[in-house]
């Protein structure tokens, strides 16, 4: 079954079914957006709201007949690596939807032999979607401004080689207080070296970003792979370079991600390598007499 779907005329099939499923579940959130609605924690700080399980709710039932396991950030799902499988998150920055901030998006991610192959993502508020899917030796990446006509462009990542003419983005876990891996030292060390970091709330959008060209770059840890499935394969298809933090394909796994305009990959998986060593051996240390 994986080798029958990646070819260009299986993805551009699903991605018709994809596409129409991930619109209708955005136009679902977004007719919920800045009003009332049920909101719950599943953490400390990770929220849920009725709308991510109506959301995630009508994918399954629109996404269903291609006969592909889902896996979804509500329900779960079984991922068996060696089979292909839809990763979908039915509002990704589901804070940012319940404090009114029009960061958000729902995002549909194929991920065929542990590879994301296809991704579409829609920010229903800032009235853009993008998609893409590749094989071996084609690919498709476009950006839709659906505010202006709908108005499609290619999607490209950026040009941009110098680091410090970077405009970078990242993000930090929800167990931020006490974690080593909480991503605070990055953030310093690497907004001191590059033109400007951003932090917005959605690593899906974070990733699409990075794909049309508006970022150079994108790091972030702990993440699952419904956050990163559907914008990964958008960056692959645009042209850029999605890893783990080691420079390897495991990210889907890891859950740590480095998304980058491909120039500057191997700068910014140093700069993140040297900050982690000198944090460890900070942590090493033997605590002062003083």
């Amino acid at each position: 079954m994986s080798a029958s779907i990646v070819t260009p005329e299986s993805l551009t099939q699903l991605l018709t079914v994809v596409r129409a499923a991930t619109e209708e579940a955005a136009t679902l959130v977004r007719a919920a957006y800045r009003k009332p609605f049920g909101v719950e924690h599943k953490g400390p700080v990770d929220l849920v709201t009725e709308y991510d399980r109506r959301s995630e709710q009508l994918l399954r039932e629109r996404l269903a007949p291609t006969g592909i396991p889902i896996v979804g950030e509500e329900a779960g799902g079984a991922w068996e690596r060696d089979r292909p499988a839809f990763f979908v998150d039915p509002i990704d920055g589901t804070t940012n939807f319940v404090h009114g901030h029009p960061f958000w998006c729902v995002s549909v991610g194929l991920v065929v032999d542990a590879k994301p192959v296809l991704g579409v993502v829609i920010a229903p508020v800032l009235g853009v979607e993008w998609y893409g899917w590749l094989t071996g030796e084609a690919r498709v990446a476009r950006r839709v401004e659906r505010a202006s006509g709908p108005v499609e462009d290619d999607c490209k990542v950026s040009g941009v080689a110098r680091f410090t003419d970077a405009l970078l983005a990242t993000g930090f876990p929800y167990e931020r207080k006490n974690s080593v891996e909480n991503n605070f030292d990055a953030f310093v060390a690497i907004k001191r070296q590059c033109q400007a970091v951003r932090r917005c709330g959605s690593a899906a959008l974070d990733l699409c970003l990075v794909a049309d060209g508006t970022y150079e770059g994108y790091w972030e840890r702990r993440l699952r792979p419904w956050d990163i499935a559907g914008g990964s394969a958008i960056v692959h298809a645009a042209g850029g370079k999605v890893t783990d933090f080691d420079a390897q394909h495991a990210f889907l796994h890891t859950g740590d991600v480095v998304a980058t305009n491909g120039p500057l990959h191997q700068e910014l998986i140093d700069e993140l390598a040297r900050i982690h060593s000198s944090r460890s051996l900070m942590d090493s240390m033997p605590p002062s007499d003083d």
